[in-house]
């Protein structure tokens, strides 16, 4: 390593996301809930080089595992994401976030007269017409959904 380089600490145990689609970790770190005040380390790394998609973020999260709805919601605005699930330093489990193909009470209709928006009891329901970027259509109004509707839902800036 030159001296030029800084190098990201390996973390003892927890959760590695690689391979977020560049620009799109702090999202990630919005999905996780995470806002810096926890009692444990944080790495992002944001428009790093890949060989494969030109640019990537990179998250780190020590003492943390994600669950399975995390590791869905982050296929949502990243699908190419890879999750590797440390410990002692070691890769012990790797996988890549898959969308399933209908996206069931994850994320709102973007169509606030969408009837899942109102005070009816229907589930949102989504069919995924495009994986990269995403594109979801309501199977109640037909209304496409995108990812930068998906990040305002998981930030807080809902419709």
């Amino acid at each position: 390593m030159s001296e030029n380089e800084l190098q990201v600490k390996k973390i003892e145990n927890g959760t590695v996301i690689d391979h977020i689609s560049a620009g799109k970790a702090l999202a990630v770190l919005r999905i996780l809930g995470i806002t810096g005040a926890e009692d444990f380390t944080v790495s992002v790394l944001m428009n790093a080089k890949s060989k494969k998609y030109g640019k990537k973020d990179l998250v780190k999260i020590e003492k943390r595992r994600l669950t399975t709805t995390e590791v869905n919601k982050i296929a949502l605005i990243s699908p190419h994401a890879t999750i590797n699930i440390i410990e002692n330093y070691k890769v012990i489990e790797k996988f890549n976030v898959k969308l399933p193909e209908e996206i069931v009470d994850v994320v709102k209709c973007a169509n606030p007269t969408c009837i899942t928006n109102s005070k009816e009891p229907v589930t949102p329901k989504f069919k995924v017409v495009e994986v990269d970027p995403i594109k979801l259509r309501c199977i109640y109004c037909n209304r496409f959904t995108t990812v930068d509707d998906i990040i305002k839902q998981f930030s807080g800036e809902e419709q």
